[in-house]
């Protein structure tokens, strides 16, 4: 019987491989593209950086160290050089094939950071499984510009599963669109109208703006903004301002908020600011043919009729007047439940006196006549 050579006892004690098969190997050395594994066959096995990461500019060597043990996937036992090519991408991956099924399956809410913004929609990795999130499922508002989910880590869970064709599509709005509706639920349990709330500004429009009460949006309508006058909401208001707002009206989900708070109220005690005879200052807000209104304080408009505002005959307001003009003048009514005011500039001129006719001081010119006498004398010429 014939004795086995060393080299056949030494091949005789490696294990025997096969593509497909996946073994454990030790890293021996690394460079920045690939890694060097002892996996207990004559050959060593080559880990490129393509079979390792799908991040085309990873540096191996930021990210596997000598002594480091693998899991890795037989791609090819010879490679025509005699090396075994590996793989650790394809094995995590068919791992993650496995792991998104199961999360499919199970409705399971994943997480895991955004790797692209592209332009339909966003790709995150889970376990070497890319999954596309569209951009209509990205947000339960619509995002025109999605760069802010860049590197960010999000939470969403897959609703297509389909390995043949490699397409994984996953699903973001419905675990906001569900968030959303429990806080709302939560809110309007607690908040009655009445109530004074936090919230952040989430959208000005010309007409108001969109508060976000946590869960529900209120609207502060343009009237509602303050006591005074808002010409423009968007001049007044930026998105993500904090507001404590009053909560007016709760119709539904509708809510319907206010900043004029009751103590901010300028007629609270306009009686005994404006009371009748009084001479005042205001701005002129705005005009019309018959007057123009005249701006006390912030909300507290007065009247000043066209035939009030000059002691000549006038047309009409703008003849005499401008948007912005101080104009002073007294004021002739006072109408507490209406919240009106009457202005006169008129009012302002004492009238003139009545000239008295002149006396004469002199009593020895002073000729008394007796009319009556006078009359008869004449009626009795004429007899005659």
């Amino acid at each position: 019987m014939s004795e086995l050579t060393f080299e056949q006892m030494l091949e005789g004690s490696l294990k025997t491989i096969k593509n497909g098969d996946v073994i454990e190997g030790t890293v021996i050395d690394v460079k920045s593209d690939e890694a060097i594994l002892n996996i207990g066959y004559k050959s060593d096995g080559i880990l490129t950086r393509n079979e390792y990461t799908n991040e085309p500019n990873a540096d191996l060597t930021t990210i596997l160290t000598p002594g480091d043990t693998l899991e890795v996937k037989v791609v090819k036992v010879n490679d025509g050089e005699g090396q075994v090519l590996l793989s650790y991408k394809r094995l995590a991956a068919e791992k993650g094939n496995k792991r998104i099924q199961e999360a499919f399956e199970n409705k399971e809410v994943l997480t895991a950071k955004v790797a692209q913004v592209l332009e339909g929609g966003l790709s995150v990795v889970v376990d070497e499984v890319r999954i596309f999130i569209p951009a209509s499922l990205v947000s339960n508002v619509y995002e025109k510009d999605l760069s802010g989910y860049a590197g960010k880590e999000i939470e969403f869970v897959v609703t297509e599963y389909n390995p043949k064709r490699r397409r994984y599509i996953g699903d973001r709005k419905q675990l906001l669109v569900a968030k959303k509706a429990e806080m709302q639920k939560e809110l309007l349990e607690r908040i009655k109208e009445g109530d004074v709330v936090e919230g952040t500004v989430k959208n000005v429009t010309d007409f108001g703006a969109f508060i976000d009460l946590g869960g529900v949006d209120g609207l502060l309508h343009i009237s509602e903004m303050s006591w005074g006058r808002v010409e423009n909401p968007k001049k007044n208001f930026k998105v993500g301002q904090v507001l404590n707002v009053l909560i007016k009206e709760i119709e539904g989900t509708k809510i319907a908020l206010s900043l004029k708070f009751d103590e901010l109220n300028p007629w609270k005690d306009a009686e005994k600011k404006y009371a009748v005879g009084d001479t005042v200052t205001g701005t002129v807000a705005r005009m019309t043919d018959f007057g123009a209104f005249v701006e006390l304080e912030a909300g507290v408009d007065a009247l000043l009729h066209v035939s009030q505002i000059s002691k000549e005959h006038i047309e009409k307001p703008a003849d005499v007047l401008t948007i912005g003009q101080e104009v002073t003048a007294k004021i002739v009514d006072f109408n507490e439940a209406d919240k009106k005011i009457s202005l006169s500039v008129k009012a302002l001129f004492a009238p003139e006196p009545v000239e008295a006719k002149e006396e004469v001081e002199d009593d020895a010119d002073v000729v008394s006549v007796d009319i009556d006498a006078v009359i008869a004398a004449e009626a009795e010429a004429s007899e005659e």
